[in-house]
């Protein structure tokens, strides 16, 4: 008798058309919740990138870089912040009261505070890279034993995408040096070395011809020949040097070097090989040299 009882009111229940009309009306609501916040979110992206990534370089000056930094990470904060409101409103749609649960959570996230010092130490450091522009997405960097091209910049970390294609991410609070390669113009620097018996004079004129005809986008200016950086008995080492865009210095190094090589060769100028120099005495008892 009690099952059917039980049986009976669960139908009763099942039957209630009011009841469907409830749930009806609280699961339009939930997903009516999601779908604008989710509209919320793209509309905001939207906004975010109309004002900052679609504006012209010129009219952001020097500071693009950390104005298109911020933007992205705007989108981060604008997210978990749309998802938090949508979690609380969906809890409200069950009756769950939000006060004591919001209260709770105050004293829960004390709590969790002291056990996730690391996460704080994350998020505060992230703010203070974007803040003190320490380096942009974009920017070539290189932290500890990670070098690469910045990817990402989120609140809690840094993601780094190196030559080869890996990936690393790296929380914010482990960055604690920093080598920005992109901020200023960078030096590509090189050394030629000439046998010791070719004409100084006529190889700096023939290097400084095809340095002059170098056009190049990465060049800043046209590359110079310092002089003679080193001096031995069988070569000399003439240093050259070359401003370019950030970053460029191995690019525009291979294009001088090839460049180089073609002048000395058209003009038989000799570079420097490895030679062994022995000296002996003559009966004289005076020395004297061969290679």
């Amino acid at each position: 008798m009690g099952l059917q009882s039980l049986y009976q009111s669960i139908i009763t229940e099942l039957s209630n058309e009011k009841l469907w009309q409830t749930i009806g009306w609280s699961a339009f609501r939930i997903i009516l919740i999601l779908v604008l916040g989710r509209v919320s979110i793209i509309i905001v992206n939207k906004t975010i990138d109309h004002v900052v990534f679609n504006r012209e370089p010129e009219r952001l000056g020097q500071q693009v870089r950390r104005i298109r930094t911020i933007g992205k990470l705007l989108k981060n904060v604008v997210a978990y912040a749309i998802h938090f409101v949508s979690v609380l409103l969906i809890l409200s749609e069950f009756n769950i009261n939000l006060g004591p649960l919001l209260a709770g959570a105050g004293v829960i996230g004390l709590a969790i505070g002291f056990g996730a010092q690391s996460l704080v130490k994350d998020v505060i450091s992230g703010f203070f890279i974007v803040v003190e522009d320490q380096f942009a997405v974009g920017d070539i960097i290189q932290t500890g034993n990670f070098k690469g091209t910045v990817e990402l910049i989120g609140l809690r970390s840094t993601r780094i995408q190196n030559w080869t294609g890996e990936v690393h991410i790296i929380p914010n609070g482990m960055i604690n040096e920093v080598t920005n390669f992109s901020i200023n113009n960078s030096l590509a620097v090189l050394d030629v070395s000439i046998a010791f018996e070719e004409n100084i004079d006529r190889t700096v004129s023939a290097i400084n011809g095809i340095l002059a005809r170098i056009d190049d986008p990465n060049l800043i200016k046209a590359p110079e020949v310092l002089g003679i950086q080193t001096l031995t008995a069988t070569e000399a080492s003439l240093r050259i040097v070359a401003e370019c865009r950030p970053t460029t210095q191995v690019a525009v190094s291979r294009v001088l070097n090839r460049e180089i090589k073609k002048a000395l060769d058209a003009n038989q100028i000799e570079m420097a090989y490895p030679r062994m120099i022995t000296y002996q005495q003559n009966k004289e008892g005076r020395a004297s040299n061969g290679t």
